[in-house]
This record gives structure tokens, C-alpha cells and sequence, in this order.
């Protein structure tokens, strides 16, 4: 199905809202767009709903399966006012969020639904889901001049960091943390300092009132969390080449940077046991 905008899906593509969990897509420029929404069919969402400019290709298999809106992804606050619009339209569904070029992954999601993850998380109390961006990056840069090259992928093992996220009186947020690594630490020359975390609650359930800010975070401060007060929760992962594909493709950055390999980079499995055995997902109470 394809709608010509946002107002267009709203009005008439209110069944892609009706059950979910949804995964929203939004595609900022023509970068393995057709994998990322792939992967994300085969996680098992019910309905996979893209976000791109019209002029972007998509392969013909993939219309008949996915809701395609028409919208150009930039500036960013765009992808926030569409979230935004979108959880207000439809509560109580179970929703996920990302960008062209990233995948994402949970604790054996080769072998289980994402819905059978939320249903789990949802019986432990659980709104939202803490996910780190493990930030992924081609193997040789003279190969793939931007940085992304999903069949000879590198990712970092080590050089992961939290640190205490603080209230406006500088005290400790509860359960919260400031999670920081991969190449918007190892470069943070050339990335904003409002762009260098890596933690997004990028699984949440919506409910009316709930909005999502520009720094990845919600109004409500509880969907911040990493767990719940009495034990740890599961945690996901987004493993992205956005940074990589940023720092390649900016002037400002792509002469400076020959390589993004150093003496810990890794090839990427694409398999969430190596994303456990890191310690950058984690199973919780669910086995």
C-alpha cells in the first residue's frame, strides 16, 4: 500500500494500526533500504510501515508488504513529529523504531518472534525497552567508500561505556544511564554532542500523552528506564551503519578518517548470541 503523506496514512491506513507490534521505518537516503526492511518482516512485526521520499526505489516484492508513506526524512525533527503522530493515533500497541541501514536484534530473535519478546516483557510490567545502537562499519573503506557493507561488517568488542544520567539539579536519574562507545566515541571530533549516545528506547508501547523527544528519550520518565526496580530486564540492540554512513559521507569528516578498523574491531556474525556473549543485549528473566 502506498500513501501520499502522513495525513493520507492516518485517514485511510488506519488497519496497519490495528494490532501490533508495528516497526516504523524511516529512510533517509537510498542505503540498503530493501535489507533493512527485510530483516525487520522476518522479525515478525504485524505490520512494517516505511517512511521515504517518493523518488527512492523500492523492490517490487516488498510493496505488496509493507505501508509505504511518502515523507522526506529530513530534518530530523520530522521522524520525531511522525513518531509522535503515529502513537497518539493508535495506544496501546506495541511499536518499534529505526533508520535505513539498521537492524535490529534481541536475545534468540532467530528462533522467536518479536511478539513473543513483548508479550514476555509486557507480563514483567515492562512499557518500554532500553536498546543500545552498536554501530557497524565496513570492513575497507576503499572498497566501500561509505562505510557500509553489510556481507564485510566490523563492529567494536570493547570500549562500551554508562555513564549516570543527571536531573536538572545534577542528581542521578533512576535506572537511567548515558551509554556511549563504537565510532561516535572513537570519533566524537566529528559528532555533536547531542548525537553520541548510543542508548534508544527503541521498543515502547504508546499510550495517550506519551511523546518522544528529540534526544531519543520520552516525557514519561519511567519509559527511560533500563529495568524495573526488582531485577534486570531484556535489552535489545540496533546495529547500525548510520554513524559510519554520516562520517563517510560528511565533508567534514570522510578525508580525515582512512579507516574506521582499529585493534578491537571484530566481523560482525549478524547472530544475536555474539551481541549476548558481549554483553551489549541482555536476557533477563527470559530464558
Amino acid at each position: 500500500m502506498q500513501y501520499e503523506s502522513l495525513d493520507s496514512f492516518l485517514q485511510t491506513g488506519k488497519s496497519a494500526l490495528a494490532k501490533g507490534p508495528l516497526a516504523l521505518v524511516f529512510v533517509e537516503d537510498d542505503v540498503e533500504t530493501d535489507s533493512t526492511i527485510r530483516h525487520h518482516l522476518n522479525l515478525g512485526f504485524k505490520s512494517l510501515i516505511v517512511f521515504m521520499p517518493q523518488e527512492f526505489a523500492l523492490d517490487p516484492e516488498l510493496e505488496d508488504r509493507v505501508h509505504r508513506v511518502f515523507l522526506s526524512c529530513v530534518p530530523r525533527t520530522v521522524v520525531f513529529e511522525t513518531i509522535n503522530r503515529i502513537l497518539q493515533a493508535a495506544p496501546s500497541l506495541w511499536m518499534y523504531y529505526c533508520f535505513n541501514a539498521e537492524y535490529l536484534f534481541f536475545p534468540f530473535c532467530e528462533t522467536r518472534t518479536i511478539g513473543e519478546m513483548l508479550a514476555f516483557h509486557t507480563e514483567e510490567r515492562r512499557h518500554s525497552m532500553l536498546s543500545h545502537v552498536v554501530d557497524l562499519y565496513a570492513e575497507d573503506l576503499n572498497e566501500f567508500p561509505n562505510g557500509v557493507a553489510p556481507e564485510h561488517a566490523m563492529m567494536d568488542r570493547t570500549g562500551y561505556f554508562a555513564q549516570a544520567r543527571l536531573d536538572s539539579i545534577k542528581h542521578p536519574k533512576e535506572r537511567q544511564l548515558d551509554m556511549s562507545g563504537g565510532l561516535r566515541w572513537r570519533f566524537e571530533e566529528h559528532v555533536p554532542a547531542q548525537s553520541r549516545r548510543i542508548d534508544r528506547i527503541a521498543l515502547f508501547k504508546s499510550k495517550q500523552g506519551l511523546s518522544l523527544r528529540p534526544d531519543h528519550t520520552f516525557n514519561d520518565e519511567e519509559y527511560n528506564t533500563y529495568s524495573c526496580p526488582w531485577h534486570h530486564n531484556l535489552t535489545a540492540a540496533v546495529c547500525s551503519f548510520r554513524a559510519a554512513k554520516a562520517l563517510k559521507t560528511n565533508a567534514g569528516s570522510t578525508f580525515d578518517i582512512p579507516t574506521f578498523r582499529w585493534r578491537n574491531s571484530i566481523p560482525f556474525e549478524w547472530s544475536s548470541n555474539q551481541l549476548l556473549e558481549l554483553g551489549l543485549i541482555e536476557t533477563g528473566q527470559w530464558f
